[in-house]
């Protein structure tokens, strides 16, 4: 929220001390003064009066997982085992999931604490491209290519897919990027020429690549180089 809401959110302050704070900077958000009343306040932000702590924050955590096969994108599930239960980290309920994959698809996984960044990531509007590998149980045509482009009619959403790009890699197996995240998409795609996915990986999500030295349910955090992309 902003921090002239932050402050006068507090019951020792009104609008016009508020003001007057930010006028004297004063006020210091993550050890930088401040004086716009529209400066960012976020849950891990550190804000103080003076020398006195306002909110203390709380470190923002950011993992890159290799999804293996064979566990559900939750954060919990009475059944199968989740994506968080291969983490060993404190405080697992914190964190989210941001872009989710099926129960058998393979591939990069973000996990997060902070929502603002997962929703970045995966909101619409951000169009930011996924790429998948793919392997199909029959041969993947040319035809393919031009028909991903234009983009497919999905008619249970009412809606036609964004164009999408398809690099064939052999007679069975391609590479696809799209900027969406729709209800099974890859596999509804190929599903159109009646072509049944075998495998399905995901080896990127913008400008992070999955780490080829993680093992499947191996991760780790991002670098700050890594962070700095989004």
């Amino acid at each position: 929220m902003r921090i002239d809401r932050f402050l006068s959110n507090l019951p020792r302050f009104n609008r016009q001390q508020v003001r007057l704070l930010l006028a004297q900077r004063r006020i210091r958000i993550d050890g930088q003064a401040v004086s716009d009343p529209k400066a960012e306040v976020r849950e891990f932000s550190h804000v103080q009066l003076d020398d006195e702590v306002l909110q203390a924050g709380k470190p923002a955590r950011y993992f890159m997982l290799h999804k293996p096969m064979g566990c559900v994108s939750a954060t919990r599930d009475p059944q199968h085992r989740t994506v968080l239960d291969l983490l060993d980290e404190p405080q697992p309920q914190d964190l989210h999931i941001a872009g989710r994959l099926d129960y058998n698809t393979t591939g990069l996984m973000l996990i997060t604490n902070d929502g603002s960044w997962s929703r970045r990531l995966t909101q619409p509007q951000t169009k930011l491209p996924k790429i998948y590998y793919v392997e199909t149980e029959q041969p993947i045509g040319p035809e393919y290519i031009e028909t991903f482009a234009r983009g497919l009619y999905f008619a249970f959403e009412d809606l036609t897919t964004l164009p999408a790009q398809l690099e064939i890699l052999g007679p069975r197996s391609a590479r696809l990027s799209i900027v969406e995240g729709r209800y099974h998409q890859v596999k509804r795609m190929f599903g159109h020429f009646n072509n049944k996915v075998l495998r399905l990986h995901r080896e990127s999500m913008g400008p992070l690549t999955l780490d080829p030295s993680l093992a499947p349910g191996e991760y780790r955090p991002l670098s700050d180089s890594e962070l700095s992309l989004i």
